[in-house]
């Protein structure tokens, strides 16, 4: 079956929702949520289908303090679209939009025992030949009073940048 890459739209909502579901350890989120994520949040997300549906979705954003950042909060691929490189197909994707032409970095936070994705964001590291720095972002403790796993903030590259207009 072919695998279509695209911009998601706010009817993708839904499906994104379930998909997220079924991609345990994921954290869900509500489905207002991935609406906006399918919607306000389109231009630096990614949905991949297949003749069965939605296959993998990666939302993202552009922190507004830090426009040549790429913010990746969130990978989900179904398990029949796991070992096609999907996930790292569809960041590749968003990274090659307008929007993230000045884009020269990408974060994430992942917690240690995530090692899915360590795999991904290391591939992405050595693909960009780029440096991949981590450290306690958002801790156990502190930030999650215990209920979840400290979160590691973990920041790829510099990448080289489009040198187009600076109006993006």
């Amino acid at each position: 079956m072919p695998v279509e890459l695209g911009v998601p739209s706010s009817t993708d909502g839904a499906a994104v929702h379930a998909l997220i579901a079924a991609c345990p350890p994921l954290d869900t989120n509500s489905m207002y949520c991935n609406l906006l994520q399918c919607s306000h949040f389109a231009g630096t997300s990614a949905i991949a289908r297949d003749a069965e549906g939605v296959l993998g979705f990666v939302s993202g954003y552009r922190p507004p303090a830090q426009p040549d950042v790429l913010f990746v909060w969130q990978v989900a691929v179904a398990p029949r679209g796991r070992g096609q490189r999907l996930a790292g197909r569809l960041i590749e994707d968003i990274l090659g939009r307008p929007e993230c032409r000045r884009v020269r970095f990408i974060e994430t936070t992942i917690t240690a025992d995530n090692e899915a994705s360590w795999a991904l964001f290391r591939s992405i590291a050595r693909r960009g030949n780029a440096e991949l720095h981590h450290a306690p972002h958002f801790e156990r403790d502190e930030h999650f009073l215990g209920s979840h796993a400290t979160e590691h903030l973990v920041r790829i590259g510099p990448f080289p940048t489009d040198s187009g207009d600076s109006n993006a």
